[in-house]
């Protein structure tokens, strides 16, 4: 109802307030009570019901407590089970825990037990090693110890033996320690090792003991170096510790000493010699002065710290240098020369580097895989063992433990299979590399023959950097294969030769026969085609054998020289019969020997068979010593091939394209040689300038000069004599050497000449090229030398005929006073210097003349023979006889009948008389023989024996003299052992001491002041000295191979001396000279007999000129006594002269001294040498074809006083239309001042020029 009026639009607040204030609140009210209806009527159903559902709540919460009361009781009984559920949980948790850890225990312990049960026997047996080590640790420390201190300067061998000694004196000390001590093992480990080889130190044992030496000794280390190994091993070890090089002369070398000991960087100080400078006195010993923390040394008169790092390292390139106590004691010595299997090794890793890469790669990586597994197993071992010592608690529940263990084992496991299959492959790698090592062995046999020829002249020093670079080319350059034992072949044959050409071009003419021969000898002996004792019977002959001792010779034919060197073979297996048949065939043998050229000839007795060529070289070098070289040629060509035996050409083309501009070249003169020209002409073809320069005092500067300008545009430096200017060299090799490629022109070279010289800087010699350039032998070619000099001004120089042939005259005799030296004491007692000087001045000398000469007088001869004879040759002469040579050279050459047409020198040697150019000469002298017969310089042609004989002489005493002074002696038998045989054998032989009373007793009965028994009793004196001195050398030798006393100096070179069958210094410093130590020992028993026989007998009928010391003495003593005997005659000694008669008496038809009223003496043993003697006819004859030496007939040696004109008068040995030879009388083939005595008028029929020509002498002993 209200609904109406409430919908109004008046009916609201608003209006009512606007009629009527009270209506307004009237109106609101009705609103508000229609609202309230209408909501009231909503809510009292709602009230209704909340009062039903209260009723209800409160029944359902009557419930609900009532169930809830039900449910805490229930939850009451459910905690109860639960926490016995938990409580029965808990422990079977527990329970399966134990159970787990148990079993876990259980499978630790097992793994404990399985692992460690294989290292049980190994760490029971290292613990029982370490508690005998820790026993033996002092022994084995003091060997160590001993080891760094003294074992470096000594080779391998003397190494091992010297670890020997000391166990042995340890063991009779009672010292312990290991028996089978390693002293590589206890010092350094194999980790260190292997680096040390990666840095260049070779592998073997030698060289590791020596890396041991450098690294670990206290003292500072000087390596004896010749190969440079020690110093490339050290440059690459100390390259990143900044490792600064210097040498003694070095200009800046205070500076980097001073430098390195305060900045703490090791120092090498390279190529001493074998003294050091005083300045390293104070670092050398280590006089350290403490400042503070620091420490200082005083270098010269400056203090300088010394730094934590400074090491100081020095080397020489000397093989065998003397090193003063004073150095020894300093310094470390280390022998780093290279050893002959220590290069084989090497030289075979290089072939297989080249020729087998992946072989060697796989080596090298199966090495490293080795070390490094080796290593790994080290460091777990080192693992396990630290976690077994410092575990807390009980081992098994360690589980990192046992994982160490685990991987521990795996690895060990992996390794040994690793090992193992390594070890497979290193046996598979070795058989391929040994298929290569026969190129190795000879690189290496090539090499240390190398290193044998600088013994022989100090210029012949070839590095192994060189010889190395040789080798690499070689195995580059032969004919591949694809058969490997061709491709091996190839590479021996092509090295063998290439090293050759490239040695023999470094050698002087008389050692390049040497070395091939030497070289052919190692190659057979290494291929065991020889053997040693054969060796050494070739070398030595019968030189030790004492020629009493043995079975006389059957026949006076056969020389005793011969004879024992048929003894001496006799013991080798091919000749075991040679000395019956010899004796039994004579005749044929004699037959054999006296053919021409026996080497051609069918040997007797089946031997031409069963010989091959080296076993025919040694019955030839027996035999005939002249023929030796040529057999040995053909021996050489046998074994190396016939290139081998021909001459080399010097080809200084290919050198120079084998050449950079940072290798010199040097060239080692002769005589009469001199490469300037060749040098100057190739430089012309080459377009490159060449500036000569000759060395000497001052000379430094303009070469240094000239050095930096060639170096800049590419010119040719050539230094010339540089022998005279050393200091510059070193200087010389640092800057060629250590200049920038971009700084240095690549067709500049440097050229060198010198003369050998001891003080020639060796590491130069080493970093060059070597080559030499004689002159040819031989009239022919000496003849072409002289004329290619000459120009056709010189010859058209003088319009006289005279002129031509006395140039060609006086080139003649230049050639001939040249080439008569190579005949020895037969051609000049001194061989002389002669050049081209000589003949150029000799040439200005007959110009000159002839441009003063008056036509009418014609040549003054008298003058132009004195300035030759005596002026322009003849300066040069020292000894009177070989100026009474020369002077009858230029009387028999030089007179009118030179300008005959019919004159020759000798037979096919003309004056080219109507020669007009220089052309034309040489033409002629094209037409000369290639070989010269001796007799066209005057000599017998037997002089080529005796040139032949000397040549071989000269070569097999080289070979002696630089062979290895610690080869056995063949047959097993040590050098030790074979000379100590041999003293024991002389001890047994030497006569006994004379006995001073009794000797003086005789002398008192046979007169004590006669002028021949005061000379009796010198003699006695002086051979009492010798006797002495042999018998205490002797004695003493054995003493000192035993080991009771020290080996002196003295002894050591007796010893050397005894083995190579020479006289000892000691001995001939006191005696007399001889060609072996047999013969001496011979001649010693001879001369001792004579006297004791002339002491005990009295005086003999004759005397042994030979076997005095002072011959001279004994001819002065019989002028005495023949002076006194005639006193009553007016005779003074100093008016005495001696005279002589050859008589027809050999010695043993002598039986009476000579005629009392001539008086004088009969003396023998003297031989003629150059000429023949004719029995008969008591005169001078020429000697027979082959026979060198002919023994004169006993010697009637008498005074007589020049001031009796009858007795001055008398004719030695009776009349007779012939002319008288004075013959000088020598004590020994070698013809000197010393040795000569006096001279004997021996009859001739020919002119006595012709046997001043010929070089007939005396001698009182040949051999």
């Amino acid at each position: 109802m209200l609904a109406p009026y409430l919908e109004m639009d008046d009916y609201n607040m608003e209006s009512a307030k606007r009629i009527c204030g009270n209506v307004a609140g009237l109106c609101s009210w009705t609103q508000a009570m229609a609202d309230f209806f209408a909501i009231n009527k909503e809510v009292l159903p709602l009230k209704a019901n909340l009062a039903l559902q209260e009723a209800r709540l409160v029944v359902a919460q009557s419930e609900l407590a009532k169930a809830q009361e039900q449910l805490d009781a229930k939850q009451q009984e459910l905690d109860a089970v639960q926490a016995l559920y938990d409580a029965a949980m808990k422990e079977k948790r527990d329970l399966q825990d134990d159970a787990h850890a148990c079993r876990r225990k259980m499978a630790t312990a097992t793994a404990l037990i399985d692992g460690l049960g294989g290292e049980k026997v190994r760490w029971t047996d290292s613990s029982a090693a370490f508690q005998t080590q820790i026993k033996h640790l002092v022994g084995d420390v003091l060997l160590s110890t001993g080891f760094l201190s003294y074992a470096g300067p000594f080779n391998q061998e003397y190494r091992s033996l010297l670890l020997e000694l000391w166990k042995k004196e340890m063991e009779d000390k009672l010292i312990p320690f290991s028996p089978d001590l390693n002293v590589i093992g206890l010092l350094v480990d194999t980790a260190t090792v292997s680096e040390w080889n990666l840095q260049g130190l070779p592998s073997d044992d030698l060289s590791i003991q020596n890396g041991i030496v450098v690294t670990k000794a206290s003292r500072y280390p000087l390596l004896i170096d010749p190969q440079g190994q020690g110093k490339t091993w050290i440059q690459n070890r100390e390259r990143d510790q900044q490792l600064q090089v210097t040498s003694l002369n070095h200009k800046y070398f205070r500076s980097h000493l001073e430098d390195s000991l305060s900045l703490g960087r090791p120092l090498l100080l390279e190529d001493v010699g074998e003294e050091l400078d005083p300045v390293l006195d104070n670092v050398l010993d280590k006089n350290y002065i403490k400042s503070g923390s620091t420490y200082k040394v005083k270098v010269g008169d400056k203090e300088v710290d010394v730094m934590k790092g400074f090491t100081l390292y020095i080397t020489t390139k000397l093989a065998n240098p003397a090193y003063s106590p004073e150095v020894s004691a300093r310094t470390a010595l280390v022998d780093f020369t290279v050893t002959q299997r220590g290069l084989e090794d090497q030289l075979l890793g290089r072939v297989i580097q080249l020729e087998k890469q992946e072989l060697e790669a796989e080596r090298v990586k199966l090495l490293e895989e080795v070390t490094s597994n080796k290593r790994k197993m080290k460091e777990l071992e080192d693992s396990l063992l630290f976690r077994l010592t410092s575990t807390q608690g009980s081992l098994v529940e360690d589980q990192s433990l046992i994982e160490v263990l685990r991987v521990t084992k795996t690895t060990a496991q992996e390794v040994s299979e690793k090992l193992s299959v390594a070890a497979e492959t290193e046996v598979k790698i070795n058989q391929a590399r040994e298929e290569y090592r026969p190129v190795a062995t000879r690189g290496s046999i090539l090499y240390f023959l190398i290193v044998e020829m600088s013994l022989v002249n100090i210029m012949y020093q070839t590095s192994l950097r060189q010889f190395l670079g040789l080798f690499d080319s070689s195995m580059q350059n032969s004919a591949k294969s694809q058969l490997t034992s061709k491709r091996i072949s190839n590479i021996i044959s092509f090295l063998t030769y290439q090293v050759y050409c490239y040695t023999a071009r470094g050698l002087y003419e008389d050692h390049k026969l040497l070395f091939t021969l030497l070289l052919a000898l190692k190659i057979d002996l290494q291929a065991q085609n020889i053997s040693h004792p054969e060796v050494l019977t070739f070398v030595k002959g019968g030189a030790s054998l004492d020629l009493n001792s043995v079975e006389s010779k059957p026949r006076r034919w056969i020389l005793d020289q011969t004879w024992l060197n048929l003894v001496q073979l006799s013991g080798l297996p091919p000749f075991a019969q040679i000395l019956t048949q010899v004796s039994q065939n004579e005749r044929a043998w004699r037959t054999w020997f006296d053919h021409p050229a026996p080497e051609d000839a069918t040997l007797p007795d089946g031997y031409e068979e069963k010989l091959d060529t080296f076993r025919k070289l040694l019955l030839i070098r027996s035999w005939c010593p002249d023929r030796t070289i040529a057999q040995a040629r053909r021996y050489i060509s046998e074994s190396l091939g016939p290139k081998y035996a021909e001459g080399l050409v010097l080809d200084l083309d290919g050198m120079l394209a084998e050449s950079d501009n940072r290798t010199p070249m040097v060239c080692l003169l002769s005589m009469g040689s001199d490469p300037t020209e060749n040098i100057e002409r190739l430089a012309k073809n080459k377009g490159a300038p060449c500036r000569p320069i000759s060395m000497g005092q001052g000379q430094e500067v303009p070469a240094r000069r000239l050095l930096a300008s060639s170096m800049t545009d590419g010119g040719w430096l050539l230094l010339q004599n540089c022998h005279l200017g050393l200091d510059f060299l070193d200087e010389l090799l640092e800057t060629v050497t250590a200049a920038t490629p971009e700084s240095v022109h690549k067709v500049f070279r440097v050229w060198l000449t010198t003369d050998a010289h001891p003080r020639f800087p060796i590491a130069f010699l080493q970093s060059s090229i070597k080559f030499t350039n004689e002159p040819p032998l031989g009239m022919k070619a000496g003849l072409k030398r002289t004329f290619n000099g000459v120009t056709q001004d010189q010859l058209e120089i003088s319009s006289l005929p005279q002129w031509k042939p006395l140039l060609y005259a006086v080139a003649f005799l230049h050639t001939t006073v040249q080439e008569r030296r190579k005949f020895g004491p037969l051609g000049w007692n001194i061989p002389y210097e002669f050049n081209q000087a000589d003949f150029t001045s000799s040439m200005q000398f007959v110009q000159n003349h002839l441009d003063d000469l008056d036509s009418k007088r014609g040549v003054n001869w008298s003058c132009l023979r004195y300035m030759l004879g005596e002026v322009q040759y003849g300066g040069r002469v020292t000894d009177d006889l070989d100026k009474r040579l020369l002077n009858t050279f230029t009387r028999v050459w030089f007179g009118e009948n030179t300008f005959r047409d019919n004159f020759c020198f000798y037979e096919g040697y003309s004056i080219p008389a109507k020669a007009k150019t220089a052309q034309d000469v040489l033409q002629h002298i094209e037409a000369l023989p290639l070989v010269d017969s001796p007799e066209v310089f005057g000599l017998h042609p037997n002089a080529d024996i005796t040139y032949q004989t000397n040549l071989a002489n000269e070569t097999l005493s080289t070979i002696v003299n630089i062979q290895p002074k610690d080869s056995g002696g063949g047959a097993g038998e040590t050098r030790e052992a074979s000379v100590q045989r041999l003293a024991a054998e002389m001890l047994e032989k030497l006569p006994p001491d004379y006995v001073p009373h009794e000797v003086k007793g005789q002398l008192q009965k046979m007169g004590p002041l006669q002028p021949m028994n005061i000379f009796l009793r010198q003699e006695v004196d002086r051979m009492q000295r010798v006797i002495s001195s042999v018998r205490s050398t002797l004695t003493d030798l054995k003493l000192a191979i035993d080991g009771t006393i020290i080996m002196s100096e003295d002894l050591r070179d007796a010893l050397d001396c005894m083995f190579d069958a020479r006289i000892p210094r000691l001995w001939l410093r006191l005696s007399w000279p001889s060609a072996t130590l047999g013969f001496w020992f011979s001649e010693l028993m001879e001369r001792n007999r004579q006297l004791n026989a002339w002491i005990s007998a009295g005086r003999p009928n004759q005397f042994w000129l030979t076997g005095f010391f002072n011959p001279q003495g004994f001819l002065t003593a019989m002028r005495q006594e023949t002076t006194r005997s005639n006193l009553s005659r007016g005779w003074a000694l100093d008016t005495v002269t001696l005279s002589n008669d050859v008589t027809k008496m050999m010695r043993e038809d002598v039986s009476a001294p000579p005629p009392e009223d001539v008086g004088g003496v009969y003396i023998y043993g003297l031989f003629l040498d150059g000429a023949g003697w004719d029995r008969r006819g008591a005169k001078l004859t020429e000697a027979p074809p082959k026979v060198l030496f002919t023994p004169l007939p006993v010697v009637h040696v008498y005074a007589v006083s020049a001031a009796n004109t009858a007795d001055s008068k008398r004719p030695p040995g009776g009349g007779g239309a012939v002319g008288l030879y004075s013959c000088p009388v020598y004590k020994k083939p070698r013809r000197t001042d010393l040795n000569f005595i006096f001279s004997l008028q021996l009859r001739s029929a020919q002119p006595a020029e012709h046997w001043t020509l010929r070089g007939a002498a005396l001698l009182c002993d040949c051999k």
